[in-house]
């Protein structure tokens, strides 16, 4: 019932819900409690003038009060002098029982005035009918057994309202990382493959370009049939809609190989895979074959294909990488990580003596 936040940005803003949108009629339920100031605004005086006039201070207040939870909601603060302003006139006529009015002074604070001030003028609103000590009217029970709880029940539905809304976004800020961190992930995927391939291929074409122009002219053909299918492929995973296919993967991955001078054997067949994990496994063995065409220096790969998972298997330069140092781990590598580990699986990187073993054990 509090007033949106417009520094929040559009993709955390609620849409109001009917307890909001209808709030004006919940505000308008308690209105009447305003029995008790006309009452006391009859007794007051017996001049029919200032009788009017108390009346018309106490219907202006109402008034002004249900607009606060209606089309007056974006302005609280203005409300809340208006009723204040009210609240203090009709006290010049019925005195010290305008604290009549002070129930609607509190409600309004905790439910609709801005953080941070809302809690202290709260407070501050509750104390005020402790003034009929002052005024030697004795102690107020009536607000200590009924108002009292009232102020204090919207103060914890401010709070617990207050923390839905911070949960809400939480949760939607969390979706938003997680969903830009799996785009940047496929994207990575993605463009790290094709480039990789692309990129063999124009060494390949470059090579052959003098010997033999027409092997040439047709690897050049397949860079812009794989520039063509990279730029498919991003948009769709940008929209969300892309999924890995295991039975073209193993159909590229060879080709890819090959164009580095590697040769493949595949063990199994996608019929061994669960149906299950297939995309899956699709997304592992196209950064494994990216991993083996930029670092492994290998000269065959051995991708074996099972019920459990996959292993891809190199005879290259193994962990420790050309230089004899550890390789370290990237983003594809991470990406695969995460991957395996969203579906409860496992992945490891191991030393094949020679070469490296990327082995996914999926449940």
């Amino acid at each position: 019932m509090t007033p949106a936040d417009t520094s929040s940005p559009s993709y955390l803003t609620a849409p109001v819900s009917p307890w909001e949108r209808w709030a004006w009629v919940f505000a308008g339920v308690w209105l009447v409690f305003l029995v008790y100031p006309v009452i006391e605004t009859f007794q007051a005086t017996d001049s029919v003038a200032v009788t009017a006039l108390g009346l018309v201070f106490i219907a202006a207040f109402a008034v002004v009060y249900l607009s606060g939870y209606g089309w007056l909601a974006h302005r609280p603060w203005l409300v809340f002098g208006l009723l204040v302003a009210l609240a203090l006139a009709t006290a010049t006529i019925i005195g010290i029982e305008a604290i009549g009015l002070t129930p609607y002074l509190g409600v309004y604070s905790a439910l609709m005035l801005p953080s941070p001030w809302w809690p202290r003028t709260t407070l501050a609103v509750a104390l005020l009918p402790l003034l009929s000590l002052v005024a030697g009217d004795g102690f107020p029970v009536f607000f200590f057994l009924m108002v009292w709880p009232i102020i204090i029940g919207m103060v914890l539905l401010r709070l617990f309202t207050e923390g839905e809304h911070r949960a809400d976004e939480s949760r939607a800020m969390l979706a938003l990382v997680a969903e830009r961190e799996r785009v940047a992930r496929d994207v990575h995927d993605v463009l790290g493959h094709s480039l990789t391939a692309m990129s063999i291929k124009a060494e390949l074409a470059a090579r052959l370009i003098d010997v033999d122009p027409e092997r040439a002219r047709a690897e050049l053909e397949s860079i812009q049939e794989t520039a063509r299918q990279a730029l498919a492929e991003v948009r769709a995973t940008v929209g969300g809609l892309r999924a890995g296919n295991l039975e073209a993967e193993l159909a590229a991955a060879p080709q890819v190989l090959a164009d580095a001078g590697i040769e493949t054997r595949v063990l199994g067949s996608v019929a061994d895979t669960d149906p299950r994990h297939r995309t899956l496994l699709a997304w592992v063995l196209r950064e494994a074959v990216t991993n083996v065409v930029r670092h492994s220096r290998a000269s065959c790969v051995v991708v074996e294909l099972g019920p459990r998972g996959i292993t891809v298997t190199d005879d290259g330069t193994g962990l420790a990488g050309p230089a004899g140092g550890t390789t370290p781990e990237g983003n594809g590598l991470r990406g695969m990580r995460e991957r395996v580990s969203d579906a409860g699986g496992t992945l490891e990187l191991l030393d094949a003596r020679p070469g490296t073993r990327v082995q996914v054990v999926l449940p």
